[in-house]
């Protein structure tokens, strides 16, 4: 036979693009169109109803960036298109493909009743199946004219990312909004070849199959009447139907199907354009919901639900009837999907009681999976708290996004840092948006690592990021799909049904341990500093409003604990988490709002904190501690003096001075406590640390080192940072000032100050303080570097085998080797209040208050010691797609830990992030609750939320070790039980002498307890 494989394929092509798509819509009449720009934000409904409409022209530009243009469409549907599916065609001049970063559009009645959204890709609005013709049809279309921010592949800085900078010319030209007639037969022949031209060309060449279906697509062309495309459709679809129903083969990979609409809660877009775009995927997956009874839509994220339900009430009542028919189904448990290494521990189990709680209560569903498939890594602290909140799955896709090692599973056991182990899936269709591509079909087949083992895996479809979701064409695809020869079979379902079927049939899948690491998307440690403080600060300010609230709501009659309140700073503090807010790698307007919004729940919690304690009552200046370490420490009094105190963990003591028993001694730039003996160069930076106590140096170069590298990753500018940054940087040596700024007895300080680069500015203060080994470099940057990363190094000399960063309740250790790729690729990681260096009898920690990315090296110089480095990132200077990211002024603190142990740097971790409280108030309360027992960590202590006045506290194993002790309490207990983390009882303890508490290295452990009568 001759080979016209060429001959038929092009032909097809051409014949399919040029005359049957174009056919889809039989006839149409254009719509009356009139337009209002709504000035300023968008509005209500009923005001846009209500405002001054002018004719507008199709082919007229529309849509300043960031714009609601309102369009009235007024229309008759002829009175012969009686019997026919009719609906209404709109093109608001779709710009790409991509629904989610452009013009985008609602559909309401008249009677403001949301119908549907229109995108690129759905681009339709349902009239009548049949229509009765002659019926008038009127709609108003709220349009937005979000700017393309992607338009040309993130090469260059943008100004669209924010109203303030977007300028006002129209972004859009107004293409049709018709009235049409849906040919229902050839729209099933252009899916028909759709699906049959994919799977073709991904089959093998020495596939029969493959050229089964080229000869059947050949006949079909010959079928075809090309002066009359509709007249033969039927014809063209019964040559290619035998082809169509050759069943797959009874070995076929089985693809679960899952309808998806990934909506960030904020990118490219600010938060309230994300209302707006859960209101228009929503609409439509309701919508879709109606025509295909299959269909499951699986959606995540508490906080989108809320929107709806506080903006769009009738769509909101769509999505309460669809969870009942089981076509939707809430997944995740969480409040948004967050960044998966940089919330705090109690933040991270905050998301999923925020939004487990949110499901059960709105629709009776407790989900059974974390489903967050676009996070920049997985901190190994995610079994566990999953685990905790009733949760037996985990799905993510990320991670097929490695620039160097592809992850070896897809269906694996993945074992947290304390050993519990969660069901976990990779798709390997490689997407969280798709379609059922032949690619996309071709390629989950290929990927799949399971072989041998397992038979499924799992394909979100619908298109995503910006919203947009699942079509009526991707649900064809699917029915297509579903048993064909050549392709893995693909169902439609549930994804709890998934997970119960893949684990029963891979009980014994293999297990991975420890964190999934992203390799890429680095920077998201450090980008945008501002938006990461305002995170920290904010997730210690809670702790701290939440135990001096418990503390007052027991102590202090007549004061009411402010559930409410705390309830609403929380989330929205968890929506600021989401995972590109909190990494760094959104538009300007995004992080100018955080930074706003975070300056707002500092106030606010800061006043929660003031009442708390005030309601203890006045007599006195009083120092309170959060951390849940005892502190001996110099704290500042009302008056600015220093004053050296001792304050019980949890609790709160009188401002008392005590002498320390080694005072500072300041001599030129040697500040010495005892302790330890700092010499500060003429350049600013440490020449010398030494330990007085193990009498040893502790440096092995200059301490607090900066340098400024040039930071030009290949792409992805705020998410990425790529391993040549190493090679080419600048060190901060020139100073304008080394000046003497405190001398004694209490706190030594030395002021350097330094100018570099484009007008850049760095004042540190160097403090050692008496009764304190910790070296703090109290920091301000007014920093205009572009496409740079400053980072401060500290060199030990210390032969440490690993690094250990603290992550959420715990740490976890890193080799500082690089024998392979796995470590090789791991030159930027993530960490939250401290990385520990050791080797056997001697450690040391870099301590910060809100610095994530980091870098540990190790080399061995000439006298045969070892140097290993680690090296903070402070800030970068980024610009895309924020051409301003992190200009401006930052105030940090991070400090050098002599001498540590791992509880050492847990304990400091606390004392730099929770500073002393000094504040009037009578009475000494005992601490709510204080603990008997090294290494049992309080995390959290709260009222319960169902304030019933139980007092719950989170308690954690923090050193990486089994843990006992006791749990004694400042108030008469009657009870205590274990609970989940949504703080339902899970076993009763005693309570005889106080709750007896052992715990596995890592172990979370929450405990509700039962107040009794007082005395």
């Amino acid at each position: 036979m001759h080979d016209e494989r060429r001959r038929i394929e092009e032909r097809v092509e051409r014949v399919h693009t040029q005359r049957i798509k174009p056919a889809i819509y039989a006839a149409t009449v254009p719509f009356e169109v009139e337009a209002w720009q709504a000035p300023g934000e968008p509005v209500p409904f009923e005001e846009a109803a209500a405002a001054p409409y002018t004719p507008f022209a199709t082919g007229t530009p529309w849509g300043p960036p960031w714009g609601t243009t309102w369009f009235r469409m007024r229309g008759r549907v002829p009175a012969e298109w009686a019997g026919r599916r009719v609906e209404a065609v709109i093109d608001l001049g779709f710009v790409s493909d991509w629904p989610g970063n452009q013009a985008e559009g609602l559909v309401h009645l008249a009677d403001g009743r949301p119908l549907k959204a229109v995108n690129p890709l759905n681009q339709y609005v349902p009239i009548g199946n049949p229509a009765e013709g002659g019926e008038d049809v009127h709609y108003l279309v709220e349009a937005a004219s979000n700017p393309d921010i992607l338009a040309d592949g993130f090469a260059h800085p943008t100004p669209l990312g924010d109203i303030r900078t977007a300028g006002d010319q129209p972004l859009y030209t107004f293409r049709r909004a018709d009235l049409a007639v849906l040919d229902e037969e050839v729209w099933h022949l252009d899916l028909d070849l759709a699906v049959l031209r994919e799977l073709m060309v991904h089959l093998g060449e020495h596939e029969p199959r493959r050229h089964e279906i080229l000869h059947a697509l050949d006949r079909a062309m010959d079928t075809l009447d090309l002066d009359d495309v509709s007249g033969s459709a039927s014809a063209v679809r019964e040559v290619l139907a035998p082809v169509l129903a050759r069943p797959a083969h009874a070995s076929a990979h089985t693809i679960s199907g899952v309808g998806h609409a990934h909506i960030d809660s904020a990118w490219l877009w600010p938060i309230r354009e994300t209302k707006r775009k859960t209101s228009r995927t929503f609409s439509n997956v309701t919508s879709l919901a109606d025509e295909y009874e299959e269909f499951v839509f699986a959606c995540s994220q508490a906080q989108q639900y809320e929107w709806v339900r506080d903006n769009y009430p009738q769509v909101w009542a769509r999505i309460q009837e669809s969870v009942k028919k089981g076509q939707w189904a809430p997944v995740g448990g969480m409040w948004v999907e967050a960044d998966g290494n940089l919330p705090g521990g109690e933040a991270l189990a905050r998301q999923l009681i925020h939004g487990k709680r949110f499901f059960i209560e709105h629709f009776g569903v407790e989900t059974k999976g974390v489903w967050l498939p676009d996070s920049f890594g997985y901190t190994a602290a995610y079994p566990q708290l999953a685990k905790l909140a009733g949760n037996e799955w985990f799905l993510t896709q990320k991670i097929s996004w490695n620039q160097t090692n592809k992850f070896p599973h897809h269906t694996f056991w993945w074992e947290g840092i304390d050993g519990t182990r969660i069901f976990t899936h990779f798709p390997p269709v490689d997407t969280y948006n798709a379609c059922f591509s032949g690619e996309e079909m071709d390629r989950a087949v290929r990927n799949y690592q399971e072989k041998g083992g397992g038979t499924r895996s799992l394909a979100p479809f619908g298109w995503g990021d910006g919203g947009g979701g699942p079509t009526r064409e991707i649900m064809e695809r699917a029915r297509r799909l579903a048993d064909l020869e050549g392709s893995p079979k693909v169902v439609v379902e549930h994804p709890d049904a998934f997970f119960a079927k893949a684990r029963a049939e891979y009980e014994d899948a293999p297990v991975w341990n420890g964190e999934l690491y992203l390799e890429l998307h680095r920077a998201t440690y450090t980008s945008q500093a501002r938006t990461k403080q305002g995170n920290r600060r904010s997730e210690h300010l809670l702790r701290e409003a939440e135990l001096w609230a418990t503390t007052a709501a027991l102590h202090a009659p007549g004061y009411t604990y402010p559930y409410e309140r705390l309830d609403r700073l929380w989330k929205t503090v968890l929506l600021h988490q989401f995972h590109d807010i909190l990494p760094g790698s959104s538009i300007a307007w995004v992080h100018r709002e955080a930074e706003a919004e975070y300056a707002r729940v500092a106030r606010e919690l800061e006043e929660l904190t003031g009442e708390a304690v005030a309601a203890l009552g006045g007599g006195g200046a009083r120092v309170f501690n959060t951390s849940p370490f005892d502190r001996a420490e110099v704290v500042r009094t009302p008056e600015g003096t220093p004053a050296y105190v001792t304050v019980p963990a949890n609790g709160s003591a009188p401002l008392e001075a005590t002498e320390p028993e080694r005072p500072v001694t300041v001599s030129g730039r040697v500040l010495d406590n005892g302790l330890v003996r700092v010499e500060i160069a003429e350049d600013g930076t440490l020449s010398s640390v030494f330990d007085l106590r193990a009498d040893r140096e502790v440096l092995a170069g200059a301490g607090n080192l900066l340098r400024l590298h040039t930071d030009l990753p290949n792409y992805w500018d705020a998410w990425d940072i790529d391993k040549h940054y190493r090679n080419r940087y600048r060190e901060l040596r020139e100073t304008e000032s080394v000046t003497v700024v405190e001398d004694g007895p209490l706190l030594g300080s030395v002021r350097v100050t330094r100018a570099f680069g484009k007008g850049s500015t760095i004042t540190q203060t160097i403090t050692l303080r008496a009764g304190s080994p910790r070296i703090d470099f109290a920091t301000e940057i007014d920093w205009h570097e572009a496409e740079k990363i400053l980072k401060a190094g500290f060199p030990v000399d210390i032969r440490a085998p690993h690094s250990s960063a603290e992550i959420q309740f715990g740490h976890v250790q890193r080799p500082t080797h690089t024998n392979t790729t796995w470590e090789a690729a791991r030159f930027e990681v993530s960490g939250h209040r401290w990385v520990h260096l050791a080797e056997p009898g001697y450690g040391v920690a870099v301590v910060n208050d809100s610095t994530y990315g980091h870098d540990v090296t190790r080399t061995v110089r000439e006298d045969g010691g070892t140097t290993t480095r680690v090296s903070l990132s402070l800030v970068r200077a980024p610009r895309i797609p924020d051409p301003e990211a992190d200009q401006g002024m930052h105030r940090f603190t991070y400090a050098l830990l002599p001498g540590a142990s791992i509880e050492d740097a847990v304990a400091e971790g606390y004392a730099l992030n929770l500073p002393l409280r000094v504040a009037d108030a009578a009475g000494a309360p005992e601490p709510v609750v204080s603990v008997d027992g090294d290494g049992v960590t309080v995390e959290a202590v709260k009222l319960a939320d169902d304030r019933s006045g139980d007092v719950v506290v989170r308690l954690y194993e923090s050193r990486g070790g089994r843990a006992e002790g006791v749990l004694r309490t400042g108030f008469p207990l009657a009870g205590a039980q274990i609970t989940d983390l949504l703080e339902r009882p899970l076993e009763t303890v005693g309570t005889d002498g106080g709750v007896p508490v052992s715990l596995r290295p890592f172990q979370v452990l929450t405990l509700r307890l039962r107040r009794g009568a007082e005395g």
